[in-house]
């Protein structure tokens, strides 16, 4: 695999640069802080200690939002992160919202991507309805592994209004969540984004991150062709090549909706 790991100087560079934009972000913006959306998980547990850092613990508002499929694990893992950081913060149950959907349209119940697309969904609306109420900024928590193979919901986490760590690979994310005293059960926790029951990043992906960021640094951020990049990586050259097009499919995901192009 590539190391993608920071040494120590450029993690200190790095936790300087996004303390920085998040700070900045919200200051542009004339708000009054941020909102954060709090899942257990490491992207939203080292969102939290940089916005603290930037805005202060009382300029943060946290929220966690669990669902049916949501482990008492990672939600008291997120009330957790919120008590240690001195963060704010409300439980808000998105699961009633989803029901209500269901009811109006029954034909989607059996299905676990859609249903499941519909509770990020509705932790969207739940973020920006006290941030709108409060005159906050949401935060996002992608990073940039996720990105770039389209791994989140359009909409759903991917509607925020910044994403602090979205330059971020995967294991960098970890290395950082480290550097700035994360608690290391929870930096090295198996990743999840909770949409249906026993989901994990690196099972519906079908690849474990090291090997994802290996291939996004080198093939698809980097210089090398697949069949390059395969043999570098000793990986089999159909894994790169289906990298690429998770990256190609999941293009419309990382732009605006696009419209025709003016007539003249």
């Amino acid at each position: 695999m590539i190391d993608v790991r920071f040494s120590e100087a450029e993690l200190e560079r790095h936790r300087e640069h996004i303390v920085t934009f998040v700070r900045e972000r919200v200051d542009a913006a004339g708000a009054d802080g941020a909102v954060l959306g709090l899942s257990g998980g490491i992207d939203s547990t080292l969102t939290a200690h940089l916005a603290v850092e930037a805005l202060g613990a009382e300029n943060l508002r946290g929220l966690v939002l669990p669902a049916r499929v949501s482990s008492e694990e990672n939600m008291s893992d997120a009330e957790r992160v919120a008590e240690s950081l001195e963060i704010p913060y409300d439980v808000i149950e998105v699961e009633p919202v989803v029901d209500a959907f269901l009811d109006a349209y029954p034909e989607a119940a059996g299905d676990h991507v859609a249903v499941g697309n519909a509770r990020a969904r509705v932790r969207a609306v739940c973020n920006y309805l006290v941030a709108n109420h409060e005159n906050r900024l949401v935060l996002g928590t992608g990073n940039r592994s996720e990105a770039a193979v389209g791994y989140f919901t359009k909409y759903g986490d991917g509607a925020v209004d910044c994403h602090p760590i979205g330059n971020l690979y995967k294991g960098q994310v970890r290395q950082l969540a480290r550097h700035v005293g994360v608690p290391d059960d929870l930096a090295s926790k198996p990743a999840t984004a909770e949409l249906w029951a026993d989901q994990t990043d690196e099972g519906e992906l079908g690849i474990d991150y090291d090997t994802l960021d290996s291939i996004l640094v080198a093939h698809v951020d980097g210089p090398l062709s697949a069949a390059a990049t395969a043999r570098e990586l000793g990986v089999d050259e159909a894994t790169v090549e289906r990298v690429r097009t998770m990256y190609e499919a999941s293009g419309h995901k990382r732009t605006a909706p696009p419209a025709p192009e003016p007539l003249h």
